[in-house]
């Protein structure tokens, strides 16, 4: 199946992994690019010393195009993504920043950058930076969208970007690919339903959870950490959702961010406070929620733990190989356009 993403990146099949905190782990991220997608690394939890070895332990596990996530807005992540440049990654993926100056490094060797936004203007912002292709991220996805849909999206981008759009939000199965690439889209990109894969090192706990639950018990709000988004509603979500914050959990998380990172104070807090509008209490709410999904991946407790799911979490009901669920996408996803096509004729 060709589209211009897969065209651009070198890819099989134009699916992207998310870059999912905890979750989009080496094993995952190798597996998601074996299968013919785009496997992206989450680096929000590492320091540069670390990088430099998770670059080449992915390696040691593909041969295939992969890509690395860096959050701008949090601590550390300049100074990973500058290892990334200097191990030459392929494919570097960023979000909540300007990012002219990766995109200039990466091009100098011949690698491609990814920008994930969440709207219009953003998405125009980092095509005028030179961005080889946009992640769009609507409403109903994990973690971190805006109160529009990415059916919205979509039909609103395809008319103003000139390069390769991605969608997020709302797609685990071939339906959901052939409807992307009608609206214009050029890939998908899913971080729930590779969740529940075999390869995905998440705890049984929360993928025995997924499975049972339906669209209604994800919840959307700015007051998990900070930004809007999306989350597994769990007594932890449910209660920062609520305006429920304890300071000496905050502090404590803040404490163990800091350790974990290996970051001064004043760096942690300065890195928080770039973003327009974040205050302390944001801070505090980044902090918790940094801890907490640690906490569910690793341990499956989801009444202390926070865990970023897309609404499409109510048609996921089977836990496939990566191999099998790509594949699979793709043949509904030609069965799907053909079906369309008789209709048109008809």
């Amino acid at each position: 199946m060709r589209t211009r993403m897969t065209e651009v990146f070198g890819v099989k099949y134009p699916m992207m992994l998310a870059g999912m905190a905890y979750v989009s782990l080496p094993k995952l991220v190798a597996a998601v690019s074996n299968a013919g997608g785009l496997g992206t690394y989450n680096s929000v939890a590492n320091t540069p010393d670390e990088m430099r070895g998770i670059v080449r332990e992915i390696r040691s596990l593909t041969h295939k195009p992969f890509s690395m996530n860096f959050t701008l807005l949090l601590p550390n992540a300049r100074e990973n993504a500058e290892v990334a440049l200097e191990e030459k990654v392929p494919i570097l993926n960023y979000a909540l920043g300007k990012a002219d100056w990766m995109i200039k490094a990466a091009h100098a060797y011949g690698g491609k950058v990814i920008a994930t936004v969440a709207t219009e203007r953003y998405a125009l912002k980092a095509q005028e930076d030179g961005a080889d292709a946009i992640v769009i991220t609507g409403y109903e996805a994990a973690a971190h969208g805006t109160e529009i849909t990415t059916l919205i999206l979509t039909q609103i981008l395809r008319k103003r970007v000139h390069v390769p759009i991605i969608v997020a939000g709302g797609f685990c199965d071939g339906r959901g690919l052939a409807a992307a690439l009608t609206l214009g889209a050029d890939g998908i990109s899913m971080g729930t339903r590779f969740v529940m894969t075999k390869e995905c090192q998440a705890h049984d706990s929360v993928k025995k959870t997924m499975l049972t639950a339906t669209e209604n018990d994800t919840i959307y709000s700015e007051k998990i950490d900070g930004l809007p988004g999306r989350w597994f509603k769990t007594r932890a979500t449910m209660e920062m959702a609520e305006g429920k914050l304890s300071v000496m959990k905050a502090v404590s998380s803040a404490m163990k961010v800091k350790k974990d990172l290996d970051v001064p104070m004043h760096k942690l807090l300065a890195s928080g406070l770039k973003q327009k509008d974040r205050g302390v209490t944001d801070l505090a709410r980044q902090a918790l929620n940094v801890v907490g999904i640690k906490v569910a991946a690793d341990t499956g407790d989801l009444d202390e733990g926070f865990f970023p799911v897309g609404q499409i979490v109510g048609n996921i009901h089977d836990e496939p190989t990566r191999k099998e669920l790509l594949d699979r996408i793709v043949e509904e996803a030609r069965e799907g356009i053909e079906e369309t096509r008789k209709k048109v004729v008809s």
